[in-house]
């Protein structure tokens, strides 16, 4: 299975991606993340530490990839996760894109992906062009991070658009559903998947232990046996994980107009709404 991470810069992807990739392999299968971020930064709290990446790799071998072997790209981190980072040109030089998909068939010609029982790949942001929308082209199921909010919201209509179009393409990936993360509410959550007709996953509350997690190093589960009260946090991504691996069949996602997500969350039943119509001071901004 192979499944593709997206979602709005910041909101979290990588820390959802790195706990859903150990609650996964809690269950006894084989996970490999791949993270496709310029900043090379997915992989940390599992590995440990910053790993070399397959830019920084292929120009060690002067792109002789028939020198390169799977131990050159491959960690193995805490739970057993593997982990690879593809890195990415210097600023304002390249593109980022282009590496990802680079990647993909370095890791197809070295045999590695076949290895794995399950694929996660920890996509940049919301950008959906190019080298950025090729894991959509390997991906079985693609997941969303939103949190409770306009901005990641209309960015996360956007990854439904880019999941249409492959499927309007040939490709066969469906939206396994929306993750929401750092959320206090899920008014607009629930708003919107009604929506596009897919299912909310799951929802990880706000919580300062998840930031510090990151900043720390380490995945909620690590910081569970460290004695850390996380439970709650940790139990939420393995009913994640169980649902993934279900076998679930996705869907397709009724996306949203872009005009249309102007106006989806001004209906009078949601709770930020005044009784006058008019809309209450916790709106979403629409600009």
């Amino acid at each position: 299975m192979i499944i593709a991470v997206y979602g709005k810069g910041g909101v979290g992807k990588s820390t959802t991606t790195s706990n859903l990739a150990v609650a996964i392999a809690k269950s006894g299968r084989r996970v490999l993340q791949i993270g496709c971020d310029p900043k090379s930064d997915s992989t940390f709290t599992i590995a440990g530490r910053m790993i070399p990446t397959v830019v920084e790799i292929l120009d060690k071998f002067n792109y002789h990839y028939e020198s390169i072997e799977p131990a050159d790209l491959v960690v193995e981190g805490y739970g057993g996760v593997s982990v690879v980072e593809t890195g990415g040109p210097p600023a304002g030089s390249g593109c980022g894109g282009y590496v990802v998909g680079e990647t993909v068939k370095l890791l197809e010609k070295l045999d590695i992906m076949s290895k794995y029982d399950v694929i996660l790949f920890d996509v940049l942001g919301d950008v959906v062009c190019g080298g950025f929308a090729t894991p959509l082209q390997y991906a079985d199921l693609a997941c969303i991070v939103s949190s409770n909010d306009f901005d990641a919201l209309f960015a996360a209509n956007r990854i439904c658009e880019s999941i249409v179009e492959k499927n309007a393409s040939g490709y066969d990936v469906k939206l396994a559903g929306v993750i929401g993360n750092r959320c206090d509410q899920v008014d607009l959550l629930e708003t919107f998947t009604r929506r596009i007709e897919a299912p909310l996953m799951g929802v990880v509350p706000r919580n300062e232990e998840v930031r510090q997690s990151r900043v720390k190093g380490y995945t909620l589960f690590e910081l569970e046996e460290m004695g850390e009260p996380v439970s709650e946090m940790t139990s939420e991504f393995r009913k994640m994980a169980a649902y993934l691996l279900s076998g679930p069949e996705g869907v397709v996602p009724n996306a949203v107009g872009t005009r249309e997500m102007f106006e989806l969350f001004r209906g009078e039943d949601l709770p930020w709404k005044e009784s006058n119509g008019k809309t209450a001071a916790s709106t979403p901004s629409v600009r």
